[in-house]
């Protein structure tokens, strides 16, 4: 059995000048507008070939560019997918792709139609090219990087903005290789590496980090394998992550109908890198994570004989031809337990109508299983959310507390294999207690066209925009002064994500653009008294411990916090995407020095804080607790930019402003 390690397992590598590039330097060069592209953490500037939205965080991104005044997309693909609302159970999810289709047909974006499927699996097949830059309002975004692209999440702003003709500017991540050596043996999955990972590092143990996968192993890996564990980078907190463009991508492009978009890309001969891991395939075996963190990993021999009521396979982690047909395959001929709901959502619709076409669609059928649209789904809580007191095993790349739609959710991650085998036998099971794995064969071709892409319009003045009143105009945050006093709203622990300050579920997807209506949602499902307490009290101050803001790059969780008041979230440390949005939307990112301080704050305290324009000048802030008459140092480590954005009240406020 592998141990998990208490420590990230990076060794480090002597930088030495006539050494060559990692291909991950390569293409930050290519790209490189402004910044010092070699040193880790500096702040560069890269230029944005390709823009990804999607209808839950890329309304918004649509209406901030609308804000400021811009009129055509400059990239020369950017693609809108309508993948989370595709169910339309309001009226007003309904109106809102009707505006979405509007507007990109009016400002130069191609429409993904809802049932076309989710963002990152039709990316992959239609618009990916090995090489380019994207940005995405998505934070999985850098699931691209397993066909060669330069691929990062973020806010809607920034994304907007990439839009208009900027660039997107983030720190320079240290570039890590993970070198990949043997060959996955029977009943283990791509998804079981990036498991064994996230049980080595931890959620934050790539945080500031780009992993770049290299070695023999890196062949025996499909592109549908390495789309997977590209995915899941996100979950370790991953600036961005990266294969290769080999024989197998190129395989890939062309089953796809694309092989004139494909070349070949690797780094140069003796590369450097910022640290390296390695990993021997042939030891992985299968694993699991447990409620409710995707880092809460063990092998799934020790979870074996959990009764499970729900089995759900699909989302773009694991929504593949390769992914749906195993799990059809393993059921071929059998039943889902009796009492256990079985779930598939394909993660395109060129994947649905190729399994459709070779009889997997049957087989999964007569199996007992519900096939779903192609869709983002239960996912982030769109449907199928589980009863309380049952346990649902999903192929997701998520499992945080009250994500499925439940707060008292427990939910498990796991491959497909190890999905399939337990839906059978109705309790956690390890696939290989089965004799033979499954062996799918690729179609020839996969159904490569673009039904269900809407393209831009050619006439775009004639385009008409619908607007109903629940698509409301963005708010600018208000500058700061010198000082700053608020309360202490709320004290958070740990691993708090976007999920906990904006609920996943359709109940907040309603409102992803009307960020006033949005904002009386934040932390429901933590303190359901919390927005009512802002609001009292004129807002105030956030606390929160480690890797504050992980998961989604929804911006709307800085968006509604600002909207409530909200002008200081102080944390033990924060997930880049959201911090990055916090100040985008004028809200001040402060890290405790001492951690131990967090011991000493709680709700409904006042703090203070004063000289803050000297304090940001120097990172350093003092905190005084006038409560209880306490005071301490914080942190905050703010580029000349950052300062002027967060001093203006946001990125929206400092453009009107014209400084």
């Amino acid at each position: 059995m592998l141990a998990r390690c208490a420590a990230p397992a990076m060794t480090s590598e002597v930088t030495a000048s006539d050494m060559g590039r990692s291909l991950a330097q390569i293409l930050i060069d290519d790209h490189l507008v402004s910044g010092e592209g070699r040193r880790p953490g500096a702040e560069i500037e890269i230029r944005v070939d390709q823009v990804l939205l999607q209808d839950a965080s890329g309304p918004m991104a649509l209406l901030q560019f609308e804000a400021m005044g811009l009129k055509r997309v400059r990239q020369k693909t950017a693609v809108m997918y309508a993948d989370h609302q595709t169910l339309q159970m309001d009226s007003l999810h309904n109106e809102g792709h009707r505006f979405l289709i509007g507007f990109c047909k009016k400002h130069g974006i191609h429409y993904s139609k809802p049932g076309n499927g989710i963002c990152h699996n039709v990316h992959l097949e239609c618009f990916a090219v090995p090489g380019e830059s994207l940005a995405g309002t998505d934070s999985h975004t850098p699931q691209a990087g397993a066909a060669g692209m330069l691929a990062f999440g973020a806010g809607g702003i920034d994304v907007a903005v990439a839009m208009g003709g900027g660039t997107l500017i983030l720190p320079r991540p240290e570039i890590i290789e993970v070198n990949l050596t043997g060959k996955l043996n029977p009943w283990c999955a791509a998804k079981d590496v990036i498991l064994e990972l996230l049980r080595r590092l931890t959620n934050w143990g790539g945080v500031g980090k780009m992993f770049e996968y290299t070695g023999k192993g890196v062949a025996t890996l499909t592109l549908a394998e390495r789309f997977t564990i590209a995915s899941m980078g996100t979950e370790l907190g991953l600036t961005g992550s990266l294969f290769s463009s080999d024989e197998r991508t190129k395989e890939f492009f062309e089953r796809t109908g694309r092989a004139n978009e494909w070349k070949s890309l690797s780094a140069e001969t003796d590369p450097v890198y910022d640290g390296r891991i390695d990993i021997d395939l042939s030891d992985i075996e299968p694993l699991i994570a447990l409620p409710s963190n995707p880092d809460n990993v063990v092998p799934v021999s020790e979870a074996a004989g959990t009764p499970i009521e729900q089995v759900v396979s699909g989302s773009c982690t694991n929504g593949s031809f390769s992914d749906i047909a195993a799990f059809a395959q393993i059921l071929r001929g059998r039943k889902v337990a009796e009492e256990l709901d079985a779930i598939v959502f394909p993660g395109s619709r060129q994947a649905f109508e190729d399994l459709a076409r070779q009889g997997h669609i049957a087989d999964l059928l007569a199996a007992g299983v519900l096939v779903s649209e192609s869709t983002c789904g239960s996912c982030p809580g769109y449907g199928h959310v589980p009863a309380p007191g049952t346990k649902s095993l999903r192929t997701f790349n998520r499992n945080f507390r009250g994500r499925s739609g439940l707060r008292e959710d427990a939910v498990y991650l796991c491959s497909t294999e190890t999905a399939a085998v337990s839906a059978i036998r109705g309790v956690i099971t390890d696939p290989r207690d089965e004799s033979d794995p499954p062996e799918v064969l690729l179609p020839y071709r996969f159904a490569a066209d673009r039904t269900g892409v809407i393209p831009p319009s050619d006439e775009p003045d004639r385009i008409e925009l619908l607007r109903s009143p629940n698509i409301a105009p963005i708010p600018a945050g208000e500058p700061f002064g010198d000082s700053y006093e608020g309360e202490v709203l709320i004290k958070l622990g740990d691993s708090i994500s976007t999920d906990d300050i904006i609920p996943a579920g359709v109940e907040a997807i309603t409102y992803r653009t009307n960020a006033p209506a949005l904002a009386e949602y934040v932390f429901r499902r933590v303190d359901p008294e919390f927005t009512a307490r802002a609001h009292r009290a004129g807002g105030g101050i956030i606390v929160g411990g480690d890797i504050y803001g992980q998961g989604s790059a929804r911006e709307q969780a800085a968006l509604c916090p600002m909207l409530l008041g909200v002008r200081v979230v102080l944390a033990k440390s924060f997930a880049r995407i959201h911090r990055a949005n916090l100040i985008n939307w004028g809200i001040l990112p402060l890290q405790f020095n001492e951690p131990s301080e967090w011991d000493r704050l709680a709700q409904g305290q006042h703090l203070r804080l004063t000289s803050l324009r000297e304090g940001l000048s120097t990172s350093r802030l003092r905190v005084e607790n006038m409560t209880s008459g306490h005071s301490f140092e914080t942190n905050c480590t703010l580029t000349t930019r950052e300062q002027d954005i967060i001093l203006a009240g946001g990125v929206l406020a400092h453009t009107k402003a014209g400084t």
